[in-house]
């Protein structure tokens, strides 16, 4: 199927829901942006909750998709939200920073919405020699660490991409985005997980362990520390 096809998350809805080791994956995540969140009465904003289940640990959350899905909330475009200036909490995201077109337009989007002291808070691929090694081979979409400029063409809502786009933002060009956006303070970069995700076989392979194995590898992981990763969590805090 089409990726840029709503079936096709739908679909990526079912295969998460019945892969018990890629479920933990996303279960570990959703706590760490569940934990980012600060305390307060406005909402949140998940971008690109098509196949998620972020909603089961953010019970104030507002799920979006860039095209209509079951069980979300609104249809929008991170680049341009009809979201009232300071009034969420919070901005989440898993895998879906890296497909946004224009990355500056995005960011100064969700200052004027997010209010002081909140956060954008995602879970993104990184650069690393094995996750460019992994990346450029056993994925479809494009990993470009070399890339000149933060944007890229918008083929599709899905298919378009640059998975090393925070590595480039946030990182590469951290000296940039610190100038261009002096209303966001990089709170944390934490590279990690190398191996999990690419053993449980995504959405699109057979997992290559079982359940019960998920804490023995997680811990093999966390011996090997960052230099491997694939994966970032990263959270910016409003000024």
């Amino acid at each position: 199927m089409d990726i840029d096809d709503p079936r096709t998350t739908a679909m990526r809805k079912q295969i998460l829901e019945t892969k018990p080791f890629l479920w933990r994956i996303y279960d570990e995540w959703y706590r760490l942006l569940a934990d980012d969140l600060p305390e307060g009465n406005e909402p949140v904003l998940e971008l690109g909750s098509g196949a998620g289940f972020l909603k089961s640990y953010v019970p104030d959350l507002l799920t979006s998709e860039i095209f209509a899905c079951p069980g979300v909330d609104v249809v929008l475009d991170g680049q341009q939200m009809p979201l009232a200036d300071a009034s969420l909490r919070g901005v989440v995201m898993t895998d879906v920073f890296h497909h946004v077109p224009n990355t500056r337009r995005f960011l100064a989007e969700a200052g004027r919405c997010v209010r002081p002291g909140g956060v954008i808070a995602m879970i993104e691929p990184w650069y690393s020699k094995w996750s460019q090694l992994i990346y450029t081979r056993l994925h479809h979409e494009p990993f470009r660490p070399e890339a000149l400029t933060w944007e890229f063409a918008p083929t599709g809502p899905l298919s378009g991409s640059n998975q090393a786009l925070a590595w480039l933002v946030f990182h590469r060009d951290r000296a940039i985005f610190e100038h261009e956006f002096p209303q966001w303070r990089i709170e944390t970069i934490r590279p990690f997980m190398p191996f999990r995700y690419l053993i449980s076989g995504g959405v699109s392979m057979r997992s290559l362990a079982p359940a019960f194995s998920f804490a023995a590898i997680r811990a093999l992981e966390n011996l090997l520390g960052p230099v491997a990763a694939m994966f970032a969590h990263i959270v910016l805090r409003r000024r």
